[in-house]
């Protein structure tokens, strides 16, 4: 068994691998990631009152969100396939204007399975497609935006337990 502090994803003589999970048990896990995409206070108020020609914007990256977390495995070599029995995504609006005079939207994605291993890249995945589908919706307007601060904000199940992003954390935390 690999130590916890190991990189499991490298074998002994230092080649990339999949981890072999056979032996590990099914159990219930959860992961909820984050992200902020920054624009120009008018770009959130076109996204808003819904003017922008592309449509519903945040409607059509909630279904971008659930599609990445679905084709995790096709983006990042070595995660498994898992079975996901949910995905829950929210938006919210950032009105406080940063140093840049940026406003913004913040999504949080929760992914759920019954499996022998974790689903923080699907949440994460999926976080980040929200955010670049937002992005690829509006970037006719404002070709600025920036993405922010993908990052797991809590995670449980499995052998490591629970896990949770406290209030100040660096990103190393």
């Amino acid at each position: 068994m690999d130590e916890p502090d190991s990189l499991t994803h490298f074998s002994p003589t230092g080649r990339a691998r999949m981890v072999d999970v056979s032996a590990k048990p099914d159990g219930q896990r959860s992961a909820t990631a984050s992200g902020i995409l920054r624009m120009r206070p008018e770009t959130l108020e076109r996204i808003r009152a819904g003017t922008l020609a592309k449509g519903n914007v945040l409607a059509v990256a909630d279904v971008a969100a659930v599609m990445a977390a679905k084709h995790t495995p096709d983006l990042i070599p070595m995660c498994h396939p898992l079975t996901l029995s949910g995905v829950e995504v929210e938006f919210s609006e950032i009105l406080t204007p940063d140093a840049e005079g940026c406003v913004g939207i913040q999504t949080r994605v929760t992914a759920r399975c019954t499996g022998p291993t974790g689903v923080e890249m699907e949440a994460l995945t999926a976080a980040a497609g929200a955010l670049l589908t937002v992005y690829d919706m509006c970037k006719a307007i404002d070709r600025g935006m920036r993405i922010e601060h993908i990052q797991l904000e809590e995670k449980s199940g499995g052998k490591s337990g629970s896990w949770r992003r406290n209030e100040g954390d660096t990103p190393h935390d």
